[in-house]
């Protein structure tokens, strides 16, 4: 077992700022990489606080806490971290003992935990093997069966009809999507897509301007993907003008690839992002996208588990968060 002491040294930060990230200090002006070195670190080492251990001893829930992304990938998109962090902060203000399960975790160990908060898109059999062992999950960023399950939601469809009404009211009618692919098959049949793409096909059919060929898909929604399919794009001379892309650590990387080409946004090809992140203002030039109040999600999914425990609720509710359109330099009028 760790001692903070240990912990502030391996993370090179003072002994005070490792005990404030660990007990969710909402005061401490710490930005989110090292809180989220501290909690990694923490995390690995199997440290549990002083108040986790009252918590314990007097018998509180343990909420076991799932996510799909990798540490690396959660430091390279603070969207997902900043979900996980409020909901965390929100367990840990109930005295919730707050358990890390897997994709990999044992039956027993899912069963063990009161209740499951699931941070991100997971493909059918792992939805299948936390409900066989578990009937209290909360979904967030990813509504599997709403019939079934409680969970919480940006408004993705009214955000992604916002983003095309935009381009096109600026006179945009080759319009790319490039962005996350549905995760698995199940009997045949195409499951759990993204919603943003099923909105961005009806709108472009209803404008009779939809083509197969401007879309490009990745299973992660990294920066080397948003790089990789952007260079793709790029190499298919459809003259597309603009592209709507599944988040702004994806656009970094289309920024990357659009400037190696030779090429300017908006001036060549316009750009819209999405989630916002504290980057994304000061891109070259701004870059337009949505923003999603990621905390509120994390916030709300707690809030939904806490309803649900202690009032055995017989029904599922899906949360749907509302969602703001930022205008900023990366779209140009044609």
């Amino acid at each position: 077992m760790a001692t903070i002491k240990e912990i502030a040294s391996i993370a090179e930060v003072s002994i005070s700022t490792v005990s404030r990230v660990l007990n969710f200090d909402e005061t401490l002006n710490v930005s989110d990489v090292t809180r989220e070195k501290i909690l990694k670190i923490a995390d690995e080492l199997d440290y549990v606080s002083s108040k986790s251990k009252k918590a314990k001893n007097k018998k509180s829930k343990d909420i076991g806490i799932i996510y799909w992304f990798s540490y690396e990938e959660e430091l390279a998109d603070p969207y997902y971290l900043s979900i996980r962090i409020a909901a965390e902060k929100k367990c840990n203000g109930n005295n919730f003992n707050l358990v890390k399960l897997s994709e990999n975790s044992d039956i027993e160990d899912i069963k063990s935990v009161n209740g499951i908060i699931a941070i991100g898109r997971f493909s059918p059999s792992v939805v299948e093997k936390l409900s066989s062992a578990n009937e209290n999950i909360v979904f967030v960023d990813f509504s599997p069966n709403e019939n079934k399950f409680d969970s919480v939601m940006a408004n993705l469809g009214r955000a992604t009809n916002e983003i095309l009404h935009y381009l096109y009211e600026l006179g945009h009618r080759k319009i790319g999507f490039i962005g996350g692919k549905k995760l698995e098959k199940i009997d045949y049949r195409d499951v759990y897509i993204d919603e943003r793409i099923i909105k961005y096909k009806e709108f472009m059919e209803s404008k009779g301007i939809y083509n197969p060929n401007y879309i490009y898909e990745s299973e992660r929604f990294t920066f080397k993907a948003g790089y990789n399919l952007m260079k793709e794009a790029l190499k298919s001379k459809d003259n597309v003008t603009a592209y709507f892309i599944g988040n702004d650590t994806m656009a970094v990387g289309a920024y990357k690839a659009i400037s190696e080409e030779g090429l300017s946004i908006p001036n060549d090809i316009s750009i819209i992002g999405f989630n916002d992140l504290p980057s994304a203002k000061y891109m070259i030039p701004a870059l337009t996208t949505v923003r999603i109040p990621s905390e509120y999600l994390g916030k709300a999914a707690v809030d939904l588990l806490i309803e649900n425990l202690n009032g055995n609720r017989e029904y599922n509710k899906k949360v749907i968060i509302p969602t703001e359109f930022k205008v900023r330099e990366s779209c140009k009028e044609i």
